[in-house]
């Protein structure tokens, strides 16, 4: 981990994590320590049998407003080949970030700006407040909008035209027109913003953490651009995987039982 601390973990019931970007004087801003933890985190997640489903939110009033402006005063002084390092240091963490086998979900509180918008994207799932907006920052300030994975993610959430809107103007999308594009699933109150999110993180961490996972491996590949056939034989790999486990056969014995499945993964 960086030597500031800038994620906050809890765990604020089984199989679920929470991860708080902890930054809150800067409005959550990146820095390069961010990066290190952001992709750090993400590589010890891959390793937790016990994870079902991860919630991700900012401290204070701001998800994550960019790349924080202290550090950004150098990035014209790099060189060629110090920029494209500092570049790809982040597009791998928020590409780790996203890589996660469980499901993330992002509790959108305020502004995700820039970097920040990026990091709301990396996730499976977004729910926002009334508050929450998001820009791509980075064309506003000489630099391309295309910036950590936004030009991919983006336009496959809304219609190519409205991410193209989006990105060359860098305005800002308010959380109502969020929720009507399909960049959020739902707008809710602030302060029924992490009970909402955990609620749906645990309606996730219910099922078959196994035949979750293959779900979004599945997910992630035809978001790739898979052909047909090789999709349902990422699909087909998948069913033949999950019925070898344990809980296919407990969801059975659970169903004719008429009670609730015990899933553990195995």
């Amino acid at each position: 981990m960086s030597a500031e601390r800038t994620l906050s973990l809890t765990r604020p019931e089984p199989g679920v994590l929470l991860v708080t970007v902890d930054r809150p004087e800067r409005l959550n801003a990146m820095t390069v320590g961010m990066f290190d933890d952001l992709e750090q985190l993400a590589l010890d997640l891959r390793h937790d049998p016990d994870l079902r489903a991860v919630v991700l939110t900012g401290a204070g009033r701001a998800f994550c407003a960019g790349y924080d402006l202290d550090e950004a005063d150098e990035l014209a002084r790099l060189s060629a080949r110090g920029m494209l390092a500092r570049q790809e240091h982040g597009a791998r963490a928020l590409e780790a970030l996203r890589g996660i086998p469980q499901p993330l979900i992002a509790a959108v509180n305020g502004a995700a700006a820039g970097g920040g918008f990026a990091l709301a994207l990396a996730a499976c799932i977004r729910l926002a407040t009334p508050e929450a907006r998001f820009n791509a920052a980075m064309v506003r300030i000489g630099m391309s909008a295309g910036d950590l994975g936004i030009s991919w993610l983006l336009p496959r959430l809304v219609s190519p035209g409205i991410a193209a809107e989006i990105m060359y103007t860098g305005r800002f999308v308010g959380a109502e027109e969020a929720e009507r594009i399909g960049l959020v699933s739902r707008v809710v109150a602030g302060e029924a913003l992490l009970e909402e999110s955990l609620a749906l993180a645990r309606t996730i961490a219910a099922n078959s953490p196994f035949g979750v996972q293959l779900t979004k491996r599945a997910f992630h590949a035809n978001l790739d651009g898979l052909p047909l056939r090789a999709a349902m034989e990422l699909e087909n790999r998948g069913q033949a995987l999950a019925t070898r486990g344990t809980d296919m056969p407990e969801a059975l014995d659970a169903f004719k039982a008429k009670r609730a499945p015990q899933f553990t993964g195995a």
